[in-house]
């Protein structure tokens, strides 16, 4: 029986470092090699590349995301990558190395040639470039509100559309989970200025969309009623002028004392555990927002803005944590009532990782036996 032929699936993206999408490619990578399949992926490397081969997975060191005419010429390395393993599924996540992927198949006899797949991982300007990531035989997009989206602006049939949610893993993120006590007497060390305090979270790439300065407004707000607040920006720091911009409003509001960056961090669980509240406010919608949910699942509160993934997720499980996109005022007023008074956050069975899974692997399943 075809649906007992195991798969070769080949996962494509820029780079293998820290981030929501790489995330998600490690853990289908798992997925696949634990159930018997050959996963692959190709990417321009990162340090999640060492996690890759922890778990058997193969990795082809190819940088299609680079933003050169030069990176044309990797596609006959693409081409021998299919041929030498066979492979069935070719899933790009990202816009530019699906170019290449398209592209690259047009080379590629039919018989021989994998079913695209893409999946849509962000509400991509409207344009010609994006529109690759409506080309796939079947499109995976990470919400409702995505799928809408792309949806009324692409000339598009909906049935290749198909909504799968990120899901975390409950065991990797255990309801009321704490942290142990070497990881808090090493946490405390490095960072005594949070000992004692409620301590309020920004996760995220340090990036101009992320929400930063509405998080330092909201501190230096909070602050003046609250001293025994401290504020954690967690992530990487790949824009120097921008980390700088921050540290100058941080300095203007007369909150160095109040505000830490942590840059990026492996004990993000841990962090999350101790937070009193996380947050989520990107100026544009998230696709999902995978913080919140791993935030949730803790027993963590979360405040985020009703747009996006993010007020998908939090309508579903969280509601008392919506607010309106920029309201500032608002912000204030539910992050002090959450502050003076903790809200439960009850145990959710939604969006976990395993249904992710294994809908991602039926649908390989199913459109490679179609093909057949």
């Amino acid at each position: 029986m075809i649906k007992k032929r195991k798969l070769v699936v080949a996962q494509v993206l820029p780079e293998l470092n820290y981030g929501g999408v790489e995330k998600g490619t490690l853990e289908l990578a798992r997925f696949l090699v634990e159930r018997g399949h050959k996963s692959i992926i190709i990417s321009g490397g990162g340090r999640l590349e060492k996690d890759l081969h922890n778990i058997g997975s193969h990795h082809i060191n190819l940088s299609l995301g680079n933003k050169s005419l030069l990176t044309l010429f990797l596609i006959p390395k693409l081409i021998k990558v299919l041929r030498n393993y066979k492979v069935d599924i070719l899933h790009a996540r990202s816009r530019l190395p699906a170019w290449i992927c398209y592209i690259t198949l047009k080379f590629v006899p039919k018989k021989n040639r994998p079913i695209f797949v893409t999946t849509v991982h962000g509400y991509n300007s409207v344009s010609m470039y994006s529109s690759i990531m409506t080309k796939g035989k079947k499109i995976i997009v990470v919400s409702n509100g995505l799928s809408s989206y792309i949806k009324s602006n692409y000339k598009i049939d909906a049935n290749k559309i198909n909504v799968i949610y990120r899901g975390v893993n409950s065991d990797n993120y255990p309801y009321g989970y704490k942290p142990n006590l070497k990881w808090i007497t090493l946490w405390n060390n490095e960072f005594p200025q949070t000992v004692n305090k409620i301590i309020l979270t920004l996760p995220g790439r340090l990036t101009e969309r992320k929400g930063h300065e509405d998080f330092i407004r909201l501190l230096s707000t909070l602050t003046k009623k609250y001293k025994n607040i401290h504020g954690l920006i967690v992530g990487d720091s790949n824009k120097k002028n921008y980390k700088t911009k921050l540290q100058n409003m941080i300095v203007s509001y007369n909150l160095s004392a109040y505000i830490s960056f942590t840059g990026h961090r492996d004990d993000i669980k841990e962090i999350f555990a101790i937070s009193g509240i996380v947050y989520s406010l990107s100026d544009k919608p998230e696709a999902f927002g995978r913080t919140v949910i791993e935030s949730i699942k803790l027993g963590v509160p979360v405040i985020g803005y009703d747009h996006g993934g993010v007020g998908e997720q939090l309508a579903k499980i969280f509601k008392e944590g919506i607010i309106r996109h920029k309201d500032q005022d608002l912000l204030e007023k539910v992050s002090e009532q959450f502050i003076i008074k903790r809200p439960i956050v009850k145990k959710t069975k939604l969006f976990n990782l395993q249904n992710t899974l294994i809908k991602t692997l039926k649908l390989y399943s199913d459109i490679v036996l179609l093909r057949n």
